[in-house]
């Protein structure tokens, strides 16, 4: 690693100028292959990992609780960084024109709860709209715009759903697609949002396609081409 606090031909050389960016991801195998990218140790779950060029990483453990959890104590105490961002695999949800191909990153035009409120007979309710949203936030979380500027070139941009129960079939991939309007599915993107929003700090998703949602036997996983694509992601940082 070399010993300058940020790259000026990286994506992120203009937001690492203004402080640190904390990164966060779910398991040990998504973030052991994006510090391999940024140049850093394998993480240790729970505890952040802080690089010589302004980058931070934290494992949170998969699901909204465990990354909500890890983001708000990274972000406790001291400076605040300058943009959390969180980064990781996701399944690829229906569209029109066809799901996103494996191997594709996807930049969070706004990362929203998805499956978070009442089903009822006739459709589903959100928390904003029965009035259960967090106090001073919402349930959907537009990226910073200055973020989605400095990354637009690494991949196709989207909204990003955060769900409890990933979408194993057909009617429930289906299901999400149409209700929330995203191109693809995770399970801790808004909870991170969350945290960011409530620490002041600018947030971004950004994740690459391991597989298709739907039905299961059906979802062309390659977690090998995910994970190099990751490390290549983080490379370009």
């Amino acid at each position: 690693m070399g010993s300058t606090p940020f790259r000026d031909s990286g994506l992120l050389g203009p937001i690492a100028r203004a402080g640190r960016v904390l990164f966060v991801l779910a398991s040990e195998v998504e973030a052991s292959a994006f510090a391999e990218g940024i140049g850093l140790a394998p993480p240790v779950r729970g505890e952040v990992s802080r690089g010589d060029r302004a980058f931070d990483l934290v494992v949170s453990g998969v699901g909204k609780t465990n990354a909500a959890q890890a983001t708000a104590s990274a972000l406790a105490g001291g400076s605040p960084p300058a943009a959390v961002i969180n980064v990781g695999i996701a399944g690829a949800l229906p569209r029109k024109s066809g799901p996103l191909e494996v191997g594709s990153v996807v930049l969070a035009t706004l990362s929203l709860f998805a499956d978070e409120g009442v089903s009822t007979p006739d459709r589903f309710i959100g928390l904003s709209e029965l009035g259960f949203a967090s106090p001073g936030v919402d349930d959907r979380f537009p990226a910073d715009q200055g973020l989605l500027q400095v990354l637009s070139s690494a991949g196709i941009a989207g909204p990003i759903a955060t769900v409890s129960t990933c979408s194993g079939n057909d009617a429930s991939s289906e299901a999400i697609a149409e209700r929330t309007g995203a191109i693809a599915e995770a399970m801790e993107g808004a909870a991170v949002a969350l945290a960011a929003a409530r620490a002041g700090v600018p947030f971004a998703e950004v994740r690459v396609i391991s597989n298709r949602t739907g039905d299961r036997a059906h979802q062309g996983w390659d977690m090998s081409l995910a994970l190099a694509t990751l490390r290549r992601f983080a490379a370009g940082l």
